[in-house]
């Protein structure tokens, strides 16, 4: 009886054991896969929850609906309302907030101001047009080209508005052809002009806001930057259209979205062509830029699952930007862009453009990579050295490009530029040069340009 208790046990255990074993096997091979499968941004921080959440906002879920033709605001594309399109925000402001509604028709407005736990939505066929007369737009304090100064208000105004939202699917348009001719036709006088040397507005400004969501809209024709996020954390900018033309009149420095010292931004499933870089990240400007503390840092950008038409980039850092770190770009299309990645290096602002990739593009572009020094408006302001600039940790892999100019860049002895990877990457170009000695410590693997591969 001893041994035949003794055997039981012993075919006990080994199953026990066989049991165990197959768990830890299976917990491992998950744990494994977990690994493989986790998102990270360029640096290896792991890539939050937040960003994989692109659900829409249902207004519905915002407040009391507050259609504009209800108070007071006629469908006339020719009349200027902005007074009762404000009382109505202000409306639904006193009575502890609600979503502000341009129904289907062409209202023409001025600046307007949203406020605390106020919303914009504009429904299908519905346009909200801004004014062409520049006295439309109050001059205040504001942000713009890296500077906090006095500027003229945008078309849609957001500042300290928390859980902010614009929705639907009309049209936000800027009306901006006057601007663009009268901004020509300064520079025809004077080539060495300004953009702020002529009036223009924005389209879309939103500052010191948290938790920002934007979906579905079209934001068109700006006279100026088409939306502008500055001091602001956790935005989502989802299947916008964003447009402006650059014939047969260019629409200037029209760019689709400027990030400006922003922490965790999504730009996901939109269309930009614009004339002027499509997304910049910006943050400050001038020899003492990093020590002043309007500006600041962007970290921690995504861009995934664009279309870029006509534009001066798809991705720009700079020109005025001090420190630009974990920005990813993916999976995105690219039409007719002038360059891919921008690397703008500007001699009087000390700047660090750092863990940058770029990757799973298709598409054509005149440059792939440009990297050079941005001279425009240069002033040192009697700083007796020249501030370094640096861009390190750049990556741009999976990418089939036809390109004019595969590695345009020329850069001087204030750039220092180290630790790039390129990877995986097909280029048809008409100039495939490039030169390694521009980078301190580049890596090439399975870069094919012209049916060659580079060594």
């Amino acid at each position: 009886m001893n041994l035949i208790y003794t055997i039981d046990m012993l075919y006990k255990i080994k199953n026990l054991y066989l049991l165990i074993t197959t768990v830890l096997l299976i917990s491992c091979a998950e744990k494994k896969q977990e690994t493989v499968q986790k998102d990270l941004f360029p640096d290896g921080t792991e890539i939050s929850k937040w960003f994989l959440d692109y659900s829409k906002i249902n207004p519905s879920d915002l407040g009391k609906f507050y259609d504009i033709t209800d108070y007071g605001v006629k469908n006339d594309s020719t009349l200027l309302q902005t007074e009762a399109i404000q009382r109505t925000i202000d409306e639904a402001y006193k009575n502890g907030g609600g979503v502000v509604v341009i129904p289907q028709g062409t209202y023409l407005s001025g600046a307007l101001f949203f406020k605390p736990n106020t919303h914009l939505h504009v429904a299908k066929g519905g346009k909200l047009k801004g004014s062409n007369n520049i006295d439309d737009y109050p001059f205040l304090p504001s942000r713009i080209e890296g500077q906090s100064i006095e500027y003229f208000s945008a078309l849609i105004n957001v500042k300290a508005v928390d859980g902010f939202t614009i929705t639907g699917n009309g049209i936000i348009d800027g009306n901006g052809l006057e601007y663009w001719k009268a901004f020509w036709q300064r520079r025809k006088e004077n080539p060495k002009c300004t953009n702020l040397e002529v009036s223009r507005p924005r389209l879309v400004f939103i500052w010191k806001s948290n938790n920002i969501q934007l979906q579905d809209v079209t934001l068109q024709n700006s006279g100026f930057w088409s939306s502008h996020y500055y001091q602001c954390n956790n935005v989502k900018i989802l299947d916008l259209r964003i447009t402006s033309p650059h014939k047969p009149v260019k629409a200037p420095s029209t760019d689709a979205i400027d990030i400006d010292v922003c922490n965790n931004v999504l730009v996901k499933g939109c269309y930009m062509a614009v004339n002027d870089d499509a997304i910049a990240l910006k943050g400050g400007k001038g020899p003492w830029a990093d020590k002043d503390a309007s500006n600041g840092e962007n970290t921690n950008i995504i861009i995934e699952d664009c279309e870029f038409g006509f534009c001066h980039a798809a991705l720009t850092n700079g020109s005025e930007a001090i420190h630009n770190k974990n920005i990813l770009m993916r999976n995105c299309k690219v039409v007719d862009a002038k360059r891919l990645l921008w690397l703008k290096m500007r001699p009087d602002t000390a700047q660090h453009y750092e863990y940058i990739t770029v990757e799973n593009i298709t598409g054509q572009a005149h440059s792939f990579i440009y990297i050079k020094p941005w001279t425009q408006f240069f002033d040192l302001k009697g700083r007796k050295d020249v501030p370094l600039s640096y861009s390190d940790h750049i990556t741009m892999r999976n990418i089939d490009l036809e390109c004019d100019i595969f590695y345009d860049m020329k850069i001087t002895e204030y750039d220092k530029l180290s630790d790039f990877t390129f990877e995986n990457i097909k280029v048809k170009a008409e100039n495939g040069d490039y030169d390694k000695s521009i980078i301190n410590g580049v890596t090439f693997n399975n870069v094919e340009v012209n049916g060659k591969i580079i060594d």
